[in-house]
């Protein structure tokens, strides 16, 4: 059979492959209010309507009218009245519930005048397309506990979900981070509170562009102070949960015009808002990193073309993700299990670890990121319940009890069904008979691997079987790469360790060359150097 190779990724992926900047740069003097125009001049030209308004009672009436067109329906002034104060400004709920509305359970129901009930969609997640994209600009809120006035808010079917503060060139980033930390502490929450829907924040100078997700802790009662009461509830953010967005090859995308055109491409950012975000059960909004969006896409693409040219059951049906170690792979997993699991055509995501604690451990994590989604298991008993349940989606497991299994049901009907299996940290556990037994059992297998340490040849052992020594050998190509190296560039803003390195240069290339341990520190100085200049 012919092997396919992937010539050419999907336009809609969320993160675009390669980024070759078509803007020129600013390199004079601009203010804030220069940058802003020209940052609501790309959106506009990127097919965002743009709204002249600035009060809260032409944001209602323009919510009022996106959710009709969304929904093809036109609301009574009795329904919207009750709907609005009931569903969407309701005075009892804080940032939370409004996160889990949008995150959770975007399908609202109205009561019509009638008596009837009819669903009614804040956010079409099926075809994201039907969403539609708006930005405002200096939008006042006097009604707080002192007046503000916002930079700029796209609107996703009339409800500010993504909010962008600027500051001008040569001002720390960092100035725009604190401004919005006094709005959620002076005036999302006034009026209506429709601010408090806000999943993204976008922050600027011009030359760095960086984004972060609205998580709510529930320290936010010690933020209060003073003993003030206010309405709703305020975020506890640290600067430090702010990211670069990036191409898939890893290079930040900082420059506010760059970001303007990739992060808030119309189908990237409805994904992410709709698709890459998730609510942890600890109330907590995680936004995924841009890596780990390729990685996710790229493995669910390889299942998709390994299911419509029937590779599955082979090497070529799979492939591994080389993410560094604390990059956040269990997330990655999950999402990708998450979503993996969706697929018609498949019946089951295992999440094969080699460990019984790391068993209990990523159960914990995977409950975090939703409860129930998963389901471990004690005992092989217990694991083959869960194979024959139609509600058990995702399963987590070891591989000896997975080994188990097999020995004793050679004959079960899984083994034909069309199954997910990903190992996390594929070391070299998998790289034996108990590897090849899975392989050989499951005959409709799609097989990745997650791993902060790959084996190659160079490094790999040879008293393993010659035929699995390596990581490419036994979960096939290598679909995404996220080394310590991009990890760096990902806060290239720490000159003191860049100097550091160029200090201790020789120090360290003799360490590099003689001492590293982990294939990956050396991959790492060998190449940091050479970019450097400095091999």
């Amino acid at each position: 059979m012919d092997k396919y190779t992937l010539v050419a990724e999907n336009p809609e992926s969320t993160v675009v492959s390669e980024y070759q900047p078509h803007f020129r740069r600013e390199t004079s003097y601009q203010t804030e209010a220069e940058l802003e125009k020209a940052f609501i001049d790309q959106l506009h030209m990127q097919a965002y309507e743009y709204l002249p308004i600035t009060s809260e009672s032409e944001l209602i009436n323009n919510l009022r009218k996106q959710l009709e067109a969304l929904n093809s329906y036109q609301f009574s002034n009795t329904e919207w009245d009750q709907f609005f104060k009931s569903k969407i400004a309701n005075q009892n709920i804080g940032i939370e519930e409004k996160t889990a509305i949008i995150q959770e359970d975007h399908i609202q129901l109205l009561t019509r005048d009638d008596g009837s009930i009819k669903n009614i969609y804040l956010l079409d997640k099926a075809n994201i397309h039907n969403n539609r994209l708006q930005v405002i600009n200096q939008y006042v809120v006097d009604n707080g506990q002192r007046p503000n006035r916002y930079d700029a808010t796209v609107l996703v079917n009339g409800l500010p979900l993504v909010h962008i503060e600027l500051k001008k060139r040569g001002v720390d980033i960092k100035e725009a981070f604190n401004q919005i930390n006094r709005y959620n502490r002076e005036s999302f929450w006034a009026g209506c509170g429709l601010f408090e829907y806000v999943q993204l924040f976008v922050i600027s100078n011009g030359t760095y562009t960086k984004y972060y997700s609205n998580t709510t802790r529930f320290t936010h009662i010690k933020e209060l102070g003073n003993n003030i009461v206010r309405k709703g509830k305020l975020t506890s953010n640290s600067y430090e949960f702010t990211s670069w967005w990036a191409d898939a090859k890893n290079r930040p995308i900082t420059d506010l015009m760059d970001f303007g055109q990739t992060f808030f491409a119309k189908h990237t950012l409805l994904n992410l808002l709709t698709k890459y975000c998730v609510f942890t059960s600890e109330k907590l909004l995680l936004a995924m990193r841009p890596y780990q969006i390729v990685a996710t896409e790229r493995t669910l693409a390889q299942i998709n073309v390994s299911y419509n040219y029937k590779t599955f059951g082979t090497i070529r049906g799979g492939g591994f993700i080389w993410h560094t170690t604390g990059s956040g792979k269990t997330l990655t997993s999950f999402k990708t299990a998450q979503l993996a699991s969706k697929f018609p055509f498949i019946y089951k995501v295992l999440f094969v670890v080699d460990r019984k604690d790391l068993d209990y451990q990523t159960m914990k994590e995977y409950d975090k990121f939703e409860r129930g989604a998963a389901n471990s298991n004690t005992s092989t008993s217990i694991l083959k319940k869960q194979l024959e349940n139609l509600d058990a989606r995702i399963i987590i497991t070891t591989i000896q009890k997975l080994a188990v299994l097999i020995k004793k049901q050679k004959n079960h009907s899984v083994f034909n069904e069309h199954i997910v299996i990903i190992f996390d940290e594929c070391h070299r556990s998998q790289f034996g008979e108990m590897h090849s037994v899975i392989t050989k059992t499951f005959k409709k297998y799609y097989l990745f691997g997650f791993t902060g340490t790959p084996i190659f040849a160079v490094n790999s052992s040879s008293n393993s079987r010659a035929d699995l020594r390596t990581t490419e050998q036994a979960f096939g190509t290598k679909l995404h790469t996220y080394t310590i190296v991009d990890a760096i560039s990902f806060h290239f803003s720490l000159f003191t360790f860049h100097f550091s390195l160029f200090t201790f240069h020789f120090s360290l290339v003799t360490w590099n060359k003689k001492m590293a341990a982990s294939m990956e520190a050396a991959i790492f100085f060998d190449r940091y150097f050479t970019e450097m200049g400095m091999a």
